[in-house]
This record gives C-alpha cells, structure tokens and sequence, in this order.
C-alpha cells in the first residue's frame, strides 16, 4: 500500500485521517507544519501528502507552491483537506498545485474515494 504523510496541526483532525487510512492499509505519519513535513518528506518520500490549507507558519498554498517547484517532490499528489469552504477556495487551491480538495469535518467515505482516485495508476504517472 501506500506511504501517505498528513499535514495537519489539529490533533484529532490528524488521528481521524490517521485511523481512516490506516484501516486501508496504507503507512501514515503526521506533522503539523510545514517545517516538520519537510522532514518527514525527506525520510519517507510519500506516495500521497494530505495537507490542512491553514497551517500554523507556512501556510498549505504556500507549501504546496514551493513543493511543486522541487524535482523530488513536484509529481506527489497533495490532497487539500480544510475547513475553508468559501467560493473559490477550491480553485485557489487547485492553482497552488494541489490534486484534490476536501472540506472539513472529514466525510470517511470521500476521503476514501479521493485518496483511492489520487494513488491510482493513471494519476500518479502525470
């Protein structure tokens, strides 16, 4: 299964994501800001980074830009997964190089379905 880094500041939003994949099968490891993330991307070199937009420090977009700028990280899918849900969130996401977007609170089954859609064959080779 896949190695899948979760980029979120608030506790229990990190475990529910956590358990969710976790039950799928895929490894999962956690940090809650940009600076610790980089860390965890340089040791396991995940196959899909679930990112909260609103980060404490650097922000998602912020992050998602400069990690779509390095070779070593420029084709890992990055699920936006957040509480800003205002019209044209989504898209300013999308522009800040982020494969997919979710609202919180998390909805298990479209968690499911997006991580599923994002590490399929098809996707991971763009």
């Amino acid at each position: 299964m896949a190695r899948i880094l979760v980029v979120e500041d608030n506790p229990q939003n990190l475990k529910l994501a956590t358990v969710i994949l976790r039950d799928l099968g895929h490894t999962v490891e956690g940090a809650p800001d940009a600076e610790e993330a980089e860390k965890r991307i340089a040791a396991i070199r995940p196959d899909l980074i679930l990112m909260d937009l609103g980060l404490p420090g650097k922000d998602g977009y912020t992050f998602a830009r400069e990690l779509r700028t390095r070779p070593e990280t420029e084709k890992i899918p990055i699920l936006a997964v957040t509480s800003y849900a205002m019209r044209g969130d989504r898209e300013k996401a999308m522009e800040a190089g982020c494969s997919g977007y979710l609202t919180k609170p998390i909805a298990r089954r479209d968690l499911i379905q997006v991580v599923t859609d994002l590490l399929s064959p098809a996707m991971v080779l763009q």
